[in-house]
């Protein structure tokens, strides 16, 4: 089995996508949990992109990495009541607990720029791209069942987080 640069790529995308997750599952500090985890999805970006389906990876990053993780940051940040957790935060965390979420992000940008060089130089032609028409059919004819499902986790994830959110009474 021979490995073409643009599964090396994937595979080497697999992995931080995997350790990223990994992570952020970890961190016991929610806001680089968040962090982590928008390292991850960008790196499932990559995977679709190299796949063949730059609508999806273009989707990946501007709604969830984009939109939903920094909304996810907001509302974590601002429940976090305590005016002196900076300054006890930076007394906790040395500075070398950066180096490994910088390597990983440059290696992740490294692999995204050789995948778009090869990729314009045409490099790629034996891959199918994906359009956001098929992508629309698939969704909505035979994986409706999978939409539907993910609909109703984030319903139940959405009336979770107003239970565990709402305000307690005196008797509860």
């Amino acid at each position: 089995m021979t490995l073409d640069p643009f599964n090396i790529v994937f595979y080497a995308a697999a992995a931080f996508s995997l350790v990223t997750t990994a992570l952020a599952i970890t961190r016991s500090n929610p806001v680089y949990g968040l962090l982590n985890f928008v390292l991850s999805l960008l790196g499932m970006a990559v995977i679709f992109f190299v796949l063949g389906a730059p609508f999806a990876a273009a989707l990946e990053v501007i709604v969830y990495a984009g939109a939903i993780m920094v909304l996810f940051l907001f509302v974590v940040m601002m429940l976090k009541l305590d005016r002196n957790a900076a300054a006890r935060e930076t007394s906790w965390i040395p500075r070398t607990i950066w180096i490994v979420p910088i390597l990983l992000g440059a290696a992740l940008g490294g692999e995204l720029i050789f995948v778009l060089l090869n990729h314009a130089g045409g490099a790629a032609s034996r891959h199918v791209v994906v359009s956001p028409q098929a992508v629309g059919i698939r969704l909505f004819t035979t994986d409706i069942g999978a939409v539907e499902l993910a609909s109703m986790l984030l319903l139940a994830g959405l009336i979770g987080a107003y239970h565990l959110g709402r305000p307690t009474k005196a008797g509860d």
